[in-house]
């Protein structure tokens, strides 16, 4: 058991692991070369409650702890981080604005089946033109009688091939800055709303990730979510939930990089014995295992932080932060350990070496997150 987990949390870490060892992993490198939504994975996530863990029972949820989620995220990363990004997506960041500010209407037919796996919900905030700037927005939602009127282009959208419906940052009021910026509930099929190109990346190639495009899309008054102005504020709530999650994404590529460095080195044979057996390589994995013990005790910080009602900025930026370079260097060590079979598309290493740079920009790029700690010192 690990330290500061439940029994009860552990058994469920156990059974998430066994999923992923038994139904994700084994399709993860045919997921990665098709580069397509795993849809049947998804569903299976759906039927065994995964999507609504985080959310009390009387919306449909579980009623789990954060702690406990991030447990689960870390555990589909083990075996596809892919199919974690996307399942992440619909957890938290796909499904959140609906859930704090949807009406019943939207609470009955919209997430109630997507906590059920039944519909796929997606946020879209990225911009062409805007990433980190949120302030920068072009996206624009006009009052047009009782409704909205959405105009714009998003870009980087987790999901939005398949999803039903959208979280839509636009700005209602272009001259108020971060205050100027609302959240709209934009359901497939509205007039006026098309996703437009998939853009094909270096990896998390099953997490499919396109452009939505909006021209004058009319949403109900009901579709604002949350009071006009409160977008980036009540964004802001979930923020430090959004970077831990991400660190937990890390610590699941990071063990799946570690793991399969351990496997490789001891079964590959040079000069007599296995490789293992060399300083040089006994020294990558021993500093590949101590980086995850650090990054795994930033991550479980910030979520006890969340779960105790006293969300951390500075401290889920750490965690962000750390564990997803720390993956990145895992990924790196394993892809050396490998050899040129690290740079043979049969063997994982390449899988993980690609993955793990998806984590340096998901919850916000490195470099802001190090602006972020940086202001909460006082520099």
């Amino acid at each position: 058991m690990h330290e500061g987990f439940s029994a009860e949390q552990e058994l469920f870490r156990r059974s998430v692991r066994d999923f992923a060892a038994r139904e994700v992993a084994p399709v993860a490198a045919e997921l990665d070369e098709r580069g397509e939504f795993p849809m049947a994975l998804f569903r299976r996530c759906g039927q065994l409650g995964y999507f609504g863990l985080r959310y009390p029972e009387a919306a449909g949820g579980g009623g789990g702890d954060f702690t406990t989620f991030c447990l689960m995220v870390e555990e589909l990363a083990r075996g596809s981080l892919a199919l974690a990004a996307a399942v992440s997506m619909q957890c938290l960041m796909g499904t959140d604005f609906i859930y704090r500010f949807g009406s019943s209407d939207h609470h009955q037919r919209l997430l109630a089946p997507a906590l059920r796996g039944e519909k796929i919900g997606a946020i879209a905030m990225t911009e062409p033109d805007f990433g980190s700037d949120l302030g920068g927005l072009t996206t624009r939602a006009e009052r047009s009688g009782d409704d909205w009127l959405l105009t714009g282009r998003k870009m980087w959208i987790t999901s939005a091939t398949v999803a039903d419906f959208f979280t839509v940052a636009a700005k209602t009021d272009p001259a108020a800055g971060f205050k100027g910026i609302d959240m709209f509930l934009v359901e497939r099929g509205a007039p006026g709303l098309q996703v437009g190109r998939r853009i094909d990346k270096l990896g998390v190639r099953a997490s499919e990730t396109s452009e939505l495009i909006l021209e004058g899309v009319r949403v109900p008054a009901d579709n604002l979510l949350g009071t006009p102005g409160s977008g980036f504020k009540n964004l802001g709530a979930i923020l430090a939930e959004i970077r831990t999650m991400t660190g937990a994404l890390a610590l699941g590529l990071a063990e799946a990089a570690l793991a399969a460095s351990l496997q490789y080195a001891r079964e590959r044979v040079q000069f007599g014995r296995p490789i293992a057996a060399f300083q040089a390589i006994q020294h990558k994995i021993a500093h590949m295992a101590t980086q995850l013990e650090a990054a795994r005790g930033l991550v479980q910080r910030a979520a006890a932080r969340i779960d105790a009602g006293r969300a951390d900025m500075r401290l889920a930026a750490m965690a962000k932060l750390f564990a997803s370079e720390m993956a990145n260097q895992a990924a790196d060590e394993c892809t050396r350990i490998f050899g040129s079979y690290g740079f043979a598309l049969e063997y994982p290493a390449q899988r993980f070496f690609r993955d793990a740079r998806f984590l340096l920009y998901g919850g916000g790029t490195n470099e802001i997150l190090k602006n972020v700690i940086a202001k909460d010192l006082g520099v």
